[in-house]
């Protein structure tokens, strides 16, 4: 079976990149992927800023990563990259920890200035943990989700195609590999 882990480097789960993580989970589990979902923000703070390589729960979620096929990273865009809370966890990975996966980096930012924000701050990064197989970064302006009375989320139809194209390649890069 076909595993994907998805790296949410959000703050919250009450946030709009929720509603893209939903949607992208939704997605995979659609296609028979095993997913597992990573909130960053849900672990343990301490081991995450004094960069705890022993941490059962960083053990743990590390596992996850080395047993994946897919990973998907998840990010809010604050003054121009990614977030603080993703790079903690990303230090914490092994050296080579996205070697021979297939990766997709999603951002949801607050407006298009911030779009290359994704090839010149996280790419690299994905690149020194060994990553080749990077998929098209989708970029999100955050007014492209809009948060509903009852509280949750509802995405714009030209958000959830170019979404839906990325994950569609994402699912043919897996086939050929």
């Amino acid at each position: 079976m076909i595993k994907a882990v998805i790296i949410n480097g959000s703050n919250s789960r009450n946030s709009r990149v929720t509603a893209i993580h939903d949607k992208v989970e939704n997605s995979l589990k659609v296609e028979g992927i095993a997913v597992h979902t990573n909130y960053v923000h849900e672990l343990p703070a301490e081991d995450l800023i004094t960069a705890n390589f022993a941490s059962e729960a960083i053990i743990s979620e590390n596992k996850q990563v080395e047993e994946a096929d897919i990973i998907v990273l998840l990010t809010p865009i604050y003054k121009a990259s990614y977030s603080g809370i993703l790079k903690t966890y990303l230090d914490l990975l092994p050296q080579k920890a996205l070697q021979g996966k297939i990766i997709l980096p999603i951002a949801v930012g607050g407006s298009i200035g911030h779009l290359l924000a994704l090839e010149y701050a996280l790419k690299p990064i994905l690149a020194v943990l060994g990553a080749t197989n990077i998929a098209h970064s989708v970029y999100i302006v955050d007014k492209q989700i809009i948060r509903l009375e009852d509280g949750s989320f509802a995405i714009e139809e030209e958000a959830i195609n170019r979404l839906d194209v990325e994950l569609k390649q994402l699912q043919q890069m897996v086939l050929v590999n």
